[in-house]
């Protein structure tokens, strides 16, 4: 089973993009300006937070707020894989693999 499985995100933005004939401006270059911008303004909403105001987020009137930047993220990021035609799911085992060698857990 795929850690990540998102063939069915990435038709239906891909599929978005084209009615409206975007693919034109799906760059690798764009995609990454477009995504840093949605990360930009997701942590603009914890700008001024304290450490636990940022932990209850989700119980407040910003929940709406940081699901729809999530979204943009996911989106941009779905977007930006398929354009240079990366395997996620390939990509974040080989790297979760590499973190726990280079981070195992403590010794009890």
């Amino acid at each position: 089973m795929p850690l990540i499985d998102i063939k069915n995100l990435q038709q239906a933005a891909a599929a978005f993009g084209d009615a409206r004939g975007w693919r034109k401006y799906h760059s690798p270059k764009n995609l990454a300006m477009a995504l840093s911008v949605e990360v930009a303004e997701l942590v603009e909403i914890f700008q001024w937070q304290t450490e636990e105001e940022s932990r209850d987020i989700m119980s407040t009137d910003e929940r709406a707020h940081v699901e729809q930047e999530l979204a943009d993220i996911t989106i941009y990021l779905t977007q930006l894989v398929t354009t240079l035609g990366v395997d996620l799911d390939a990509a974040v085992r080989a790297k979760m693999e590499m973190n726990a060698r280079k981070y195992p857990p403590p010794q009890k």
